[in-house]
């Protein structure tokens, strides 16, 4: 059971549903087993598109639109692949967790993992480059 309380006008899929609220904050529990994920952890249709967010996307796809499924799923264990060869073990192991938990359709699961590897993506992306050498010690080399 999942009790999903909701704020004013804000939106919630499932089952590929999308659902508003009204202008009160309302409380909802789910009984059964249903795909849900709040607006909120979705991404934004300008969102920036980065290695992560491609594969994020894609997760988040599966989840909100059951039809696609069949069709993404590899697309999302490559995506997930080629990840977790590119980042050190803290974020691997988020990223394998991830694809634990794609590998029993539990997406929504798979997107939070993939929420810590997004915002560490983020910081590495605002990192300033690294001067180059002095014009000597690029003679040495």
């Amino acid at each position: 059971m999942l009790k999903l309380t909701l704020r004013p006008r804000e939106r919630v899929v499932v089952n590929g549903c999308v659902i508003r609220n009204g202008d009160r904050r309302q409380a909802l529990t789910v009984e059964n087993r249903a795909d849900i994920v709040r607006e909120s952890d979705l991404l934004k249709p300008d969102a920036e598109s980065t290695p992560v967010s491609k594969v994020y996307f894609l997760v988040q796809t599966a989840l909100i639109r059951p039809d696609t499924r069949e069709k993404v799923l590899p697309m999302i264990q490559d995506g997930l692949a080629d990840l977790a060869c590119c980042f050190g073990a803290d974020m691997r192991a988020r990223i394998m967790e991830a694809a634990n938990f794609v590998s029993m359709s539990d997406f929504y699961k798979a997107m939070s993992e993939l929420r810590t590897v997004l915002k560490y993506e983020t910081e590495l992306m605002q990192l300033r480059p690294v001067p180059p050498a002095s014009g000597q010690e690029m003679a040495h080399a």
